[in-house]
């Protein structure tokens, strides 16, 4: 009895406290997705969304109805369209443009991409010259704005974006979701709508590096989830 007490005092003392968890991530390495093992080229959809910081100006809110700033910080995800899985997440501050993020995306997207896919606030020159920059050969499937312009070249040699205009003006914009794959989009959306209803939409941590492992940890178990729910299927001769 004695050394059954006596093991659970071991036990107890030895699982850290709060402190100590929140101090060990600030250097916590999470796993990186892992590559598709078929190798085949990935059809990236990229979406971002705030995500509140909670902490002690949320509970005065909540307790006394104090009025407090409301501080936010965004996040960025890359979503294979294959499989499903987050395969790239970059967390920043609110003022950040969603562009700024597509390089650092497209880094962590291990292998080659066959087409990038976004909503119109990724409709910039910047984002089709960070794709071609590491991916030649790959479609970028962004909506032109309303207001949008064909380049100086449209006529004699269109860019992608020029096509994309060109389909637009004269089928409209439902045919060239059709034709283009645009609607892909709906799945990183339904990523974004699952991280808020599973993991949340606030962020518990107080340093924006703790902010980072924090999300880390949620892609993983988010993906883990996703793998776990998948049904594998076997041919019965």
């Amino acid at each position: 009895m004695i050394g059954s007490v006596i093991g659970l005092l071991g036990l107890a003392l030895a699982v850290p406290d709060h402190t100590t968890l929140c101090r060990r991530a600030e250097t916590l390495a999470v796993p990186r997705p892992r590559p598709r093992r078929d190798g085949a080229p990935l059809h990236l959809l990229v979406d971002g969304t705030g995500l509140k910081l909670c902490g002690a100006g949320e509970w005065l809110v909540e307790k006394h109805g104090a009025k407090t700033r409301r501080s936010w910080r965004k996040l960025h995800i890359g979503l294979d369209a294959d499989t499903g899985q987050i395969i790239a997440a970059a967390l920043t501050t609110k003022d950040v443009d969603d562009g700024a993020e597509v390089g650092p995306l497209l880094d962590q997207a291990a292998g080659s991409v066959a087409s990038f896919t976004a909503d119109g606030a990724y409709d910039q020159d910047r984002i089709y010259d960070e794709v071609a920059a590491r991916h030649p050969g790959a479609a970028v499937v962004v909506p032109p704005r309303a207001n949008a312009v064909p380049s100086d070249t449209a006529e004699t040699a269109p860019t992608q974006r020029d096509r994309h205009l060109q389909l637009t003006g004269e089928r409209g914009r439902m045919v060239w979701q059709k034709a283009s794959g645009y609607n892909w989009r709906a799945l990183v959306e339904a990523d974004v709508s699952r991280f808020k209803r599973v993991i949340g939409d606030g962020l518990l941590s107080r340093t924006d590096r703790r902010r980072a492992v924090e999300v880390a940890i949620a892609v993983s178990v988010l993906n883990r989830m996703l793998n776990l729910g998948r049904p594998e299927y076997v041919q019965v001769v």
